[in-house]
């Protein structure tokens, strides 16, 4: 009977620590200077080494057409405020070879990665509010979600076509391709998985707001954050934990984005108007 009990404990006590070792924990690094206007996404760059941010510098409605893209080192310091000028409303990006590309409410402009000048834009027909992108490197793919219309678009060779609308997309916004899967952060808190090839949507997580960014740490685990100060540690079998909370601050959290090899976040905060990174070591 005490050894029983014993063994049981134990094993509680195991079971604890496991649980434990699961969790993250957010440690503040650095801090951008406030010369990043507006930034609604980070991008990390693994290959340069740099931070890309979309910054809308303003109100983000169809008629601000003074956005930039600024680059930034992993260390928080500006390299190049504005490497890429005259873009409209911009938030989120992904890159693809060569070419980073990123939303334009009604469009998807493609920028060279080597010189930051504007390559083309893709219109997409009767978008209203395209928000957040992520790629399938493999096929080249450029999914973009529409988070007024809560749609997703796909644009292949530059031509868009239409992957998912209606229920039960609500608002969708943040976006992340892994695994062969679409992640979609779903405007009711929930965060959805999409196969590519059959549509079939599987949700993953649920009991969130509106998710706005979604970054993978390996093995089914997720960060995504709430616009307005949340962020959240999603495990593998769908528990979620608060890990982050500055909405009391009115410091939002925008679209993430995270250097797996140095275990950094870095979370834009919008109208605060700066870039934060955390340890997650």
């Amino acid at each position: 009977m005490r050894k029983t009990f014993f063994i049981a404990c134990m094993n509680l006590v195991a079971c604890a620590a496991i649980a434990q070792a699961q969790t993250i924990h957010l440690k503040p690094v650095w801090e951008t200077d406030t010369t990043l206007r507006t930034p609604e996404c980070v991008l990390v760059d693994p290959a340069k080494k740099v931070l890309y941010v979309a910054c809308i510098n303003g109100n983000p409605t169809l008629q601000n057409k003074g956005s930039y893209l600024a680059k930034v080192g992993m260390d928080g310091k500006v390299i190049k405020l504005k490497f890429t000028e005259g873009l409209n409303s911009t938030k989120g990006m992904g890159i693809l070879g060569d070419k980073l590309y990123v939303t334009e409410m009604n469009q998807v402009a493609e920028v060279s990665l080597a010189t930051g000048k504007i390559l083309n834009r893709y219109p997409v027909a009767g978008a209203k509010f395209l928000n957040d992108i992520a790629i399938d490197t493999k096929k080249g793919i450029v999914y973009v979600s529409d988070s007024d219309d809560s749609k997703v678009w796909a644009i292949t060779n530059g031509k868009p076509s239409l992957v998912l609308s209606g229920s039960p997309l609500k608002g969708p916004n943040g976006l992340l391709f892994e695994n062969n899967q679409l992640l979609i952060g779903n405007g009711d808190g929930s965060l959805l998985s999409m196969d590519p090839a059959t549509k079939k949507l599987t949700t993953l997580a649920k009991g969130m707001g509106g998710i706005d960014g979604i970054v993978a740490l390996g093995n089914k685990k997720y960060v995504v954050t709430e616009w307005a100060g949340k962020v959240w540690y999603v495990q593998p079998d769908g528990k979620t934990e608060l890990k982050l909370d500055t909405s009391k601050e009115k410091i939002n959290s925008a679209d993430i984005g995270y250097s797996a090899s140095s275990q950094m976040l870095f979370v834009p905060t919008f109208f605060h108007n700066t870039v934060k990174a955390y340890s997650l070591k």
